[in-house]
């Protein structure tokens, strides 16, 4: 770092909007959300996702209540382009979901992109070029002259492709490119250029998206541009104005919410903050900041957890632990102040009342997380190094989320013993909790056979005190053991591991699952000489666990019932 550094970075200057209105704002409303995870999410990936994982992804961001989701660039990549392709031929995208795909100001890319999506009923086409000083300059080499006839040519262009083909409602997003970083009589020059040329208006929407493409100043700086963008462009009655904040200067979210105080109507973002470089701003912390200030987003994030796991599984990113509201660890507290504190709320709260409990800006239960690993020991609270004994002494090495739930199991006994907890019996406790079938299990098993190819199970079961067989198929032993046992049991996270040495070496599966009707997820695991026997008793065992949880809620509820 330099002495000195105004002597190479220059600060944004103020926007002069002496009379901004957007201070005094609240936010009252949804934006129009955009998804952008297919897209600037994808093509911030190490390795980007193959067309499974983005056909898995484009559904979860259905479910999940998205009604604008950009599904690439075709005409930078055949996936993408063989992926958007799909989506219309085969009549994936519902009737109330606009697809947006992507492409710079060259006349073969929009040509592609065009080509890419004929035939589908609605399709946003997004057209950008940059518009910054540095990159007119240093990039391409132009004026602002010719910058306005890049935009109208190129504007023109996709208009004459569209028009050519009515059965589909096409609209033109157009993102002057560096938005942030631009002058701000040259951005509202290159909107209106692209307004005219698209010739918007009744009937003929066109979406106008202000991009921190990189973010480079405040998040007021920002709601000044916003807001005097939105004084600015006509006619503003035909216009969806929108924004793409990142996350270079960590205030994505901040800007992002200014930014609709100050008029945008719209914002595209990622889930949990995927994206280029930083991110883009981070949709489901913005979706749940509104939530916890009494405005529904309009997006469904009653599940957090699963929305996670399918988000790292396509991804290949894990969800932080300290994430606000979905990571494995914010609703822990560890302090004994605060635990204090959560407890004594929760003992105060009434249900139907304005939600007040200490350290927890959202109930838990409304993301569909349980309240089990609220209150939990570690090892600074005088209870053990939980984890560190177990896989000291027996070689269990637990993944995280399995540690924040057998805490809560070890601190419920702590507290009724009003002792330090040995090694052993730590041991004793975990055996009682994953690995030994309760008393008054719904399911035993007694023995499985797989089949030769590994896709077909066997089980010799008792299901609430009668004994049958019962046939499984999948692709391995854990979804042939799920479909054999017709249970709506979902399975987030499978791994396994070798525990001792020589001859007392054992394989455990540990397995997390979360099962329909039934709050939040928990663990089962099961130990053998035989990774395949380990892996059915995993099952069964966090089987058994769900369906008791389910009984405890709902005890007239029969234990196998769907």
């Amino acid at each position: 770092m330099i002495a000195k550094p105004a002597t190479k970075y220059q600060p944004i200057a103020p926007i002069a909007l002496a009379d901004r209105q957007w201070p005094s704002r609240s936010i009252t409303r949804a934006p129009v959300w955009l998804s952008t995870d297919l897209r600037d999410g994808n093509q911030a990936l190490f390795e980007p996702m193959n067309g499974e994982r983005k056909m898995k992804l484009f559904h979860e961001l259905v479910r999940i209540g998205f009604k604008e989701i950009e599904v690439g660039f075709p005409a930078a990549s055949q996936t993408d382009f063989d992926f958007v392709r799909r989506l219309i031929d085969e009549n994936l995208i519902p009737d109330d979901v606009t697809i947006m795909v992507m492409t710079q100001s060259r006349e073969d890319l929009i040509a592609r992109t065009v080509e890419a999506v004929q035939g589908a009923p609605r399709a946003i086409v997004h057209l950008y070029n940059a518009t910054a000083p540095a990159w007119r300059r240093i990039v391409f080499g132009m004026n602002v002259t010719q910058v306005m006839q890049l935009i109208a040519h190129h504007v023109g262009y996709l208009k004459q492709l569209t028009d050519a083909q009515p059965e589909t409602q096409w609209t033109l997003q157009y993102s002057p490119e560096t938005f942030s970083a631009t002058e701000l009589s040259v951005s509202l020059k290159a909107c209106q250029t692209a307004i005219a040329a698209w010739n918007a208006g009744p009937g003929r929407p066109i979406i106008i998206n202000l991009p921190t493409t990189v973010e480079n100043a405040t998040p007021n700086v920002f709601a000044d541009q916003i807001e005097w963008m939105d004084r600015h462009l006509s006619p503003r009655e035909h216009i969806v104005l929108s924004v793409h904040p990142h996350n270079d200067r960590g205030t994505g979210v901040a800007a992002a919410e200014l930014a609709m105080m100050a008029g945008a109507d719209r914002v595209e973002g990622c889930l949990f903050g995927n994206g280029e470089r930083c991110g883009n701003v981070d949709i489901v912390t913005l979706a749940l900041n509104l939530y916890t200030q009494g405005v529904h987003p309009g997006l469904d994030f009653s599940d957090i957890t699963s929305v996670a796991r399918i988000a790292e599984e396509c991804t290949a990113l894990p969800v932080h632990p300290r994430h606000p509201y979905a990571g494995d660890l914010v609703f822990t507290a560890f302090s004994g102040s605060h635990q204090d504190a959560i407890k004594k709320g929760f003992a105060a709260q009434d249900p139907n009342a304005l939600w007040e409990v200490p350290y927890l800006p959202i109930d838990p239960a409304d993301l569909g997380r349980t309240y089990d690993s609220v209150i939990r020991v570690n090892s600074q609270s005088g209870k053990g190094g939980i984890a560190f004994l177990l896989e000291r002494e027996h070689g269990v090495v637990m993944p995280r989320r399995m540690q924040v739930e057998f805490s809560a199991v070890v601190q419920r006994q702590t507290d009724a013993s009003e002792g330090e907890m040995t090694g052993d019996a730590l041991w004793s406790l975990f055996q009682a909790t994953y690995l030994q079938a309760p008393a008054q299990a719904a399911i035993t098993c007694h023995s499985h056979k797989l089949d030769e190819d590994g896709q077909g199970i066997e089980l010799d079961v008792t299901i609430d005190g009668t004994r049958q067989t019962l046939r499984g198929q999948g692709n391995g032993p854990i979804a042939a053991t799920v479909d054999a046992l017709g249970l709506p049991l979902r399975v987030d996270h499978y791994e396994e591991r070798a525990t001792g040495t020589g001859a007392n070496a054992q394989a455990l599966a540990i397995v997390e699952a979360a099962m329909e009707g039934v709050a939040g997820a928990t663990f089962g695991a099961g130990a053998s000489h035989n990774i395949v026997t380990a892996s059915v008793l995993a099952i069964v065992g966090v089987a058994n666990r769900l369906m008791a949880r389910r009984t405890a809620s709902h005890p007239t509820d029969s234990a196998m019932a769907a």
